[in-house]
C-alpha cells in the first residue's frame, strides 16, 4: 500500500468466523486496521459508531443477508463501498446487490492476490471502474491509458462474453464497447450488459462509421450513451469521459 497518514479500516461480516479471522490475519498484515462482525445487524451496530473504508461481507447469512445488510448500511454512511463474497450460486442475490450499487462480488474461496489488488483500489484510491471491450489491443491501450489518466481502474475484455462476465462480477462506472467482436457483436453485448445493470454509462466504438451505422442507431436509441469513432480523438475522449463523470456525481 502506499504510504499515507490514515491507516485504511476493513470490516469483514460473515458467520463464518474461521474464514473472518484468516482473512483479516491476512489483511492486518498488509498494514489494515480490521474489524469483524458475525452477522448483519452486528455489523450495522458497528458501521453506526465508526467510518469504514470498506466491507467485506458473505452474501448469505442469518438473519439479514449481504445484500439487505448493504442497503442498511448505505443508509448510515451513504458512500460506504462494500464488496460482496459469496460461495454457492446465487446469481438472483449477486445482481441485487450490484443493482443496489455494492462495487464487486468476490467467490469463495478467496483468490488472494485479486481480493487484495481489489481492496487496494479502493481503500487507498477511491478508484471507479472502467472496462474497454475490444479485441484489437492497441484500441484497448489507448483507452487504458486515457482512462487511467482520469483516474480508472481499467478492465479489458476481448470477447462480448468476457464482458458479460465480467460486469456480472464488478460495478463499473463506464463500459467502452467495440461494435465489431468476435462471436457476439457489440449490439449484443451492450444489450446483455444494460439487463445486467441499467444505470452503467456505455460508450459505443467503431471504426466503420458507415458499415456498422444501423447497429450504433439500435444502441443508442437502447440507452447507449455516445458512440466514439476510431482512429479516436483525445480530446474528445476525455470531453466525453468528463461529462459522464459530471452526470454520476449530480445530485439525485
Amino acid at each position: 500500500m502506499n504510504g499515507t497518514q490514515h491507516t485504511p479500516h476493513v470490516l469483514i461480516v460473515d458467520d463464518d468466523l474461521d474464514f473472518a479471522r484468516s482473512t483479516a490475519l491476512i489483511l492486518k498484515r498488509k498494514g489494515y486496521a480490521v474489524s469483524i462482525a458475525a452477522d448483519g445487524l452486528a455489523a450495522i451496530q458497528q458501521v453506526q459508531a465508526v467510518p469504514f473504508d470498506l466491507v467485506l461481507m458473505d452474501i448469505r447469512m442469518p438473519g439479514l443477508d449481504g445484500v439487505e445488510t448493504y442497503q442498511r448500511l448505505k443508509n448510515i454512511q451513504p458512500d460506504i463501498a462494500v464488496v460482496l463474497m459469496t460461495g454457492f450460486a446465487e446469481e438472483e442475490r449477486v445482481q441485487a446487490g450490484l443493482h443496489a450499487g455494492v462495487l464487486a462480488v468476490l467467490t469463495k474461496p478467496l483468490d488472494v492476490e485479486q481480493a487484495l489488488h481489489l481492496i487496494e483500489s479502493v481503500v487507498t484510491r477511491h478508484q471507479a471502474l472502467a472496462l474497454v471491450v475490444d479485441d484489437y489491443p492497441e484500441s484497448c491501450a489507448v483507452l487504458t491509458r486515457l482512462l487511467e489518466r482520469k483516474g480508472y481502474a481499467v478492465a479489458c475484455a476481448e470477447s462480448g462474453e468476457d464482458a458479460i462476465a465480467l460486469v456480472q462480477q464488478h460495478r463499473y462506472q463506464i463500459i467502452f464497447i467495440d461494435i465489431q467482436l468476435p462471436t457476439i457483436d457489440g449490439l449484443q453485448t451492450y444489450l446483455a450488459i444494460r439487463a445486467l445493470d441499467p444505470n452503467v454509462a456505455v460508450v459505443m466504438v467503431t471504426g466503420y462509421r458507415e458499415e456498422m451505422n444501423a447497429l450504433v442507431q439500435t444502441a443508442l436509441q437502447n440507452n447507449a450513451y455516445a458512440c466514439l469513432y476510431k482512429p479516436f480523438d483525445i480530446a474528445q475522449v476525455l470531453a466525453l469521459v468528463e461529462e459522464i463523470e459530471k452526470l454520476r456525481n449530480a445530485p439525485k
